[in-house]
């Protein structure tokens, strides 16, 4: 394999490693979290908007109460250091139903497209604060 092909961690990788960036990671961070937060607590609560744009999908309450409690669960996870990778590979699993679900009754594409950008954030987030991650995911140059 030549230099040039070889993988190696981003090229800029000691700006990542900066002040800077870390507590950009931990903002993005914190907004998936909050956002997280309010979406699952508001399934939980059987907040009236939420039931009735899930009745449009097909969930009925109660069930929205469990994807609720489930997107709270994988919240916590993101939100803890130590679990954050876990939390955010499960967070992708439950986004990725929110796609689903977006295109199986033909919502318009920005609806269908907001969790996978949201995924990207709570991605994003971790990837620019931890560099194990950037070990994992290594860019080419």
């Amino acid at each position: 394999m030549s230099a040039a092909t070889q993988a190696n961690p981003l090229p800029n990788f000691a700006t990542f490693t900066s002040k800077t960036w870390i507590w950009v990671g931990r903002i993005v961070t914190a907004l998936v979290v909050l956002f997280c937060a309010f979406d699952g607590l508001m399934k939980v609560i059987k907040e009236p908007h939420v039931i009735a744009a899930s009745a449009e999908i097909g969930f009925s309450a109660s069930e929205m109460v469990l994807i609720g409690v489930l997107m709270l669960a994988c919240t916590v996870l993101y939100a803890i250091p130590r679990t954050a990778i876990l939390g955010a590979v499960l967070l992708t699993g439950y986004l990725g139903g929110a796609v689903l679900a977006n295109i199986h009754v033909g919502h318009p594409l920005f609806e269908c497209i907001f969790p996978v950008i949201f995924g990207a954030l709570a991605w994003g987030g971790i990837f620019v604060r931890e560099p194990r991650l950037r070990e994992l995911i290594p860019f080419r140059k």
